[in-house]
């Protein structure tokens, strides 16, 4: 990705990327700093997150800034004040990675509420909190991070982890067309998702599963024509990309990253 940087040009950017201590918002954080950008990240975990920083300031450019903070993204208030603060500490947003899922396969009520108040309700805080700082920058971008599971229905199904990862591809569509004037100078504020299939990496749900229900995890690696899993980078590419300049006219679209696991024609 670094290589590619002048034509991505996703050098001076500055954004925040919500879960980003490990996994795919990890990943993303990684080559967005790696490439020039000036990134904050939040996490639950403080040494996740201090590591995290520390991780991401070594690969960071001259003069991009790595900053981190502990936080509960389905707490609104504590969310849109670490946005401000970002904001003004950078002079300024140009991405939001809203990456933070909380992978409630439940079927009670309670875990219908958990999933809608961190899966939707912290993206569309993101979005609404960052929108005054991204209407003025020319290249702003928000990326939100959904799933497969929202395409179709598979062994989630019944509870409200694919019901939400489908909502958010509606929203971020709707956010596209609503705002495709809205940076600065009319250029667009876009707004895209990118839906990976299952994703391995250590520490995540698959690594998990795979250690407390390898019959399960056997058949999830089956399902996949390629043998394998995704990786974490490999779902950061997209994202980045999606920041990127390079993507200047993407917006409104879900980038499906899952190794042709499902089958389902994307129109």
């Amino acid at each position: 990705m670094s290589g590619l940087a002048s034509e991505l040009k996703i050098e001076g950017k500055r954004g925040i990327v919500t879960g980003g201590s490990k996994g795919i918002g990890r990943a993303a954080a990684e080559l967005l700093v790696k490439d020039g950008a000036s990134v904050a990240i939040c996490g639950r975990n403080q040494a996740d997150l201090d590591g995290a920083v520390k991780d991401l300031q070594g690969l960071a450019k001259k003069g991009a800034k790595v900053t981190g903070a502990v936080l509960d993204v389905s707490d609104g208030a504590a969310l849109k004040q670490w946005i401000d603060s970002v904001a003004t500490e950078f002079g300024g947003l140009d991405f939001v990675v809203a990456n933070v899922s909380a992978l409630e396969a439940g079927q009670t009520i309670d875990a219908w509420k958990k999933a809608f108040e961190v899966d939707m309700l912290h993206t569309v805080s993101c979005c609404d909190t960052a929108l005054p700082y991204l209407s003025k920058s020319s290249g702003a971008s928000v990326v939100s991070v959904s799933s497969v599971s929202g395409r179709e229905v598979d062994f989630m199904a019944g509870g409200p982890y694919g019901p939400m990862k489908a909502a958010l591809i509606h929203y971020m569509s709707s956010m596209a067309f609503k705002h495709a004037k809205s940076g600065l100078n009319g250029t667009p504020v876009r707004f895209n998702t990118v839906s990976p299939g299952n994703t391995y990496f250590e520490g995540g749900v698959w690594q998990n599963i795979e250690r407390g229900n390898p019959e399960l995890f056997k058949t999830a690696l089956g399902l996949n024509p390629t043998g394998r899993m995704a990786t974490a980078k490999e779902v950061g590419n997209a994202i980045a990309f999606l920041v990127s300049d390079a993507a200047s006219f993407i917006s409104g679209t879900n980038i499906v990253v899952d190794g042709a696991l499902t089958r389902g024609v994307q129109f």
